[in-house]
């Protein structure tokens, strides 16, 4: 199930993903490299990643776009989520390091 859908990391871009799914996000800064990696329930997705921006409970600096991959359950975006960040091991994810 994975349509990788990509935005502008500021509230409009993330407003435009969807929110219907479970989806693994991947946080990405002006070289397109992965900083930060995440995963959101269903209909919390913008809220999550809201979380993120500038002024948010969890910034990440120096983002530019966030990337997104549905998945079907929230347990199979969990087990993605963990498999980027044991391979790509972005520099603000704490787990898998």
């Amino acid at each position: 199930m994975s349509k990788r859908k990509s935005a502008k990391f500021d509230s409009d871009g993330i407003d435009d993903l969807a929110q219907d799914k479970p989806v693994v996000y991947k946080l990405l800064n002006s070289k397109g490299e992965n900083v930060y990696t995440g995963s959101s329930k269903k209909g919390q997705v913008g809220d999550r990643i809201k979380d993120h921006l500038p002024g948010g409970s969890d910034p990440i600096p120096g983002v530019k776009k966030v990337q997104i991959e549905p998945h079907s359950r929230i347990a199979e975006a969990q087990e993605s989520e963990a498999r980027i960040i044991s391979r790509s091991k972005p520099k603000h994810n704490k787990r898998g390091t």
